[in-house]
């Protein structure tokens, strides 16, 4: 009864904290707690089934996680293989390899731990344990909540749509950036069609150091290509991350309208680390997601999660390092 009413209690923070502002991470680690009490929640009811279905359900939950571990473990260590031979060895290629060689290290260790009797192996074994369990918590939080995110609709009228760069091949937008694009324009048409004016395009990139021209002169060719006119494309072509984009964007069009409302336009797997940004930069808009690859996936969602603890480096530090002390500590005793 009492991890039903933690997650009750949960529930109503997060539900508050989405009223505010649905950009913000928290909302991510609320829900994730509230589902969490109430699994403990259901996991306690276990003494009601009859006693030997319930030792069988408690059996099987360690062996079911393991295995659901190793085999996401395994996909991921098969997605970067594929990803290095198809790509090359870029660190974001590196991602799926790296987090699955270190999920079956990871396995192998308790394994090990499980059969020997040694305290420093014990120690560590727990200390990794825990920070395992924190960061896959945390994963799931921030998967889960921006899966719902990107399904609420954004606001039928805007003052602007914003596309954020995503890299060109030579001077051409990449498929990535062309899918962000595409579904910028499709707003945009879509606002035209219910009643002008129809929102000002935002192309947001600056120029890379291998790059020929600035990303955002190859968006606007696109759109223009596409039958948007020049008068309707207003060119953020100094940022060189997120960050930037929306921060130099929130100035671009500050100085076209001080109460601007906007729609950004980024790769579903970006929408997430894109709002808490965007939040940041004071912009005033939602953000939504354009479809990617599945192949790319593993490791784009691991450096946005990646950089999304980079986003709270103390609080994170703060909470591994404590995690370590308690699992060490744990696991040294006899």
């Amino acid at each position: 009864m009492v991890a039903f009413l933690l997650a009750a209690v949960l529930l109503v923070l997060f539900v508050i904290g989405a009223a505010r502002d649905l950009r913000r991470l928290s909302n991510a680690v609320l829900l994730g707690l509230a589902v969490a009490a109430a699994a403990a929640g259901l996991l306690g009811e276990l003494d009601r089934l009859p006693p030997g279905t319930a030792r069988a359900v408690a059996d099987a939950l360690p062996v079911a996680t393991l295995l659901a571990a190793l085999a996401v473990a395994v996909l991921l260590v098969g997605n970067g293989v594929l990803m290095v031979r198809r790509a090359g060895g870029s660190p974001v290629h590196l991602l799926p390899l790296l987090a699955g060689s270190a999920g079956l290290v990871l396995i192998g260790v308790l394994w090990t731990a499980a059969r020997v009797d040694s305290r420093p192996l014990h120690a560590a074994a727990a200390a990794a344990l825990l920070v395992a369990g924190y960061l896959a918590f945390l994963l799931l939080c921030c998967l889960g909540y921006s899966a719902l995110y990107g399904r609420i609709p954004p606001p039928r009228q805007v003052d602007f749509v914003v596309a954020l760069g995503a890299g060109l091949d030579d001077d051409r937008v990449s498929p990535l950036l062309a899918a962000r694009l595409d579904r910028a324009l499709g707003l945009r048409a879509e606002q035209e069609r219910h009643g002008p004016p129809a929102p000002v395009l935002v192309v947001s990139g600056g120029k890379g150091t291998d790059e020929q021209l600035s990303e955002a002169e190859a968006m606007a060719r696109y759109a223009a290509d596409r039958g948007v006119p020049a008068a309707a494309v207003l060119r953020e072509d100094r940022s060189r991350n997120t960050a930037e984009n929306l921060r130099f964007s929130d100035r671009l069009m500050r100085d076209h309208r001080s109460d601007y409302r906007c729609t950004v336009v980024t790769s579903n797997f970006h929408v997430l680390r894109t709002a808490v940004e965007a939040r940041r930069a004071g912009v005033s808009g939602q953000v939504v997601g354009a479809p990617t690859a599945g192949v790319l996936w593993p490791g784009a969602v691991l450096r946005e999660f990646g950089a999304l603890l980079l986003c709270y480096p103390r609080t994170n530090a703060g909470a591994v390092l404590l995690l370590v002390v308690l699992g060490a500590t744990a696991g040294w005793r006899p």
